[in-house]
């Protein structure tokens, strides 16, 4: 076990980008083993190598969601050390968010980390003979589960940076793609996952590696096939592409159930000294303003009587306060340090499904939202079925039912809502978009 943990680190740290697309030069850092993966890849270098890329993709996972709560008014991300998560994410006073700065630097580098260590893997199955090795279809199922972790990492990115565009083709180091429209990257993130999905439906029973509990009942290509759709469903979402969305869904893992709102693929944690902790969990005992997360006070005061998605804050009994913001709830969407954060699940396909429905079947909407807001102990739907209306009580079921998963601020993003989130300081802003890291040099 430690020799596979160590291998997994190392893989990482040999591949690391920079904050940008760049990468190091590793042939000359005395590592044969690396150079070796693109001569006689075996599957022990295999799994050490996936597990590189289940490793790198919760790197700055923190980063990321509290980029996403903080602009999205979810909460507030109170540092004694970092000011700039209540000055610059809020726009406090005229403040710009900085283009060479840990929360676009960070997250960023680290999603195209993973997005570069998943293309060498590519690369070292496709320059080599791996018959001898490898069944066809297990390869070919590979490929499919590297396609799919490449894409989810590049929407990441995208869903920071948004109008202003990602790079879709960064495989050659020396040669990286340009940038391309938001339009463009959807488009192109949507048909690599079509390209993973074919790759899984023929990638036969089982994968030639082992994933980590986090993909229980999504372990083999056919059933990880499942995930690859459902994330295709939530990009068909993001371009507004309804009729696709339910396409996608049908092919997905959703199930109109609330006992099966939390089945779906998940990031896991642990405590030893080779893993990394849940980033977003915070102990609420005894919390202070040098490290907290406090809830937007509208989270509470919106919500329904008797909602129970309410449990993901506590009541801290005191008022916490930095930089001219307060309140007297804390973020408790994670209960320990160790608990799984979704990269997506079913509660989320069932209000996709909700919202790919209002235009053609508002009766099936509300039939969808209603198993939310049940599952919630709220009382079935009974408003108007007009777009509006139905609109409205999909995005609110989705900002307490998706609360501090990174959903609120794109929600209202792609939505044109962006306006109707809270200003807690009458210089504050609300930003729709991060700037290109300025190490990318474009």
């Amino acid at each position: 076990m430690k020799k596979y943990i160590y291998k997994i680190l190392f893989f990482t740290s040999v591949v690391a980008t920079l904050v940008s697309c760049e990468v190091e030069e590793f042939n000359d850092l005395n590592n044969a083993e690396v150079d070796a993966f693109g001569e006689n890849l075996t599957r022990g270098d295999l799994q050490d190598l996936v597990g590189g890329i289940l490793y790198s993709s919760r790197v700055r996972l923190g980063t990321y969601f509290d980029d996403c709560g903080v602009i999205g008014r979810e909460y507030y991300r109170f540092s004694g050390s970092e000011p700039r998560f209540t000055g610059d994410l809020l726009g406090r006073e005229g403040l710009l968010l900085d283009n060479n700065t840990f929360y676009i630097t960070g997250p960023w580098g680290a999603r195209y980390r993973t997005v570069k260590n998943a293309n060498l893997i590519l690369g070292f199955i496709e320059g080599q003979d791996l018959s001898a090795q490898f069944s066809n279809a297990e390869l070919t199922g590979t490929k499919g589960f590297l396609k799919t972790f490449i894409a989810h990492e590049l929407l990441l990115n995208l869903n920071l940076t948004d109008e202003n565009g990602i790079r879709l083709d960064v495989e050659d180091e020396n040669n990286l793609g340009p940038f391309v429209s938001k339009s463009a990257a959807l488009t192109g993130i949507r048909a690599l996952l079509e390209e993973g999905a074919n790759d899984l439906a023929n990638g036969g029973a089982d994968f030639p590696f082992i994933v980590s509990s986090g993909f229980s009942g999504f372990d083999t290509p056919s059933s990880f096939l499942q995930v690859n759709k459902a994330i295709s469903a939530r990009v068909a979402a993001y371009q507004g592409d309804y009729p696709a969305v339910l396409s996608f869904l049908d092919d997905s893992f959703l199930s109109l159930d609330d006992s099966a709102l939390n089945t779906g693929v998940f990031y896991n944690f642990s405590l030893d000294q080779t893993d990394i902790v849940n980033p977003l969990f915070l102990a609420t005992d005894g919390l202070t303003a040098a490290n907290a997360r406090i809830v937007q006070p509208s989270f509470v005061t919106d919500a329904e009587a008797g909602d129970a998605r309410l449990d993901k804050v506590v009541d801290l009994g005191t008022t916490i306060s930095q930089d001219d913001l307060s309140g007297n709830f804390a973020v408790f969407r994670y209960k320990t340090n160790v608990d799984d954060i979704p990269l997506i699940r079913n509660e989320e396909l069932i209000l996709l499904y909700a919202e790919a429905n209002i235009n053609s079947n508002p009766a099936e909407t509300v039939n969808a939202l209603n198993i939310i807001r049940t599952s919630a102990n709220l009382a079935p739907y009974t408003g108007p079925t007009d777009s509006a209306s139905l609109t409205d009580e999909m995005l609110k079921q989705r900002r307490y039912s998706l609360y501090a998963e990174g959903h609120r601020w794109i929600d209202m993003r792609r939505f044109d809502r962006l306006d109707e989130l809270p200003i807690d300081r009458p210089e504050d802003d609300v930003f729709s978009q991060f700037p290109i890291p300025l190490t990318e040099n474009q």
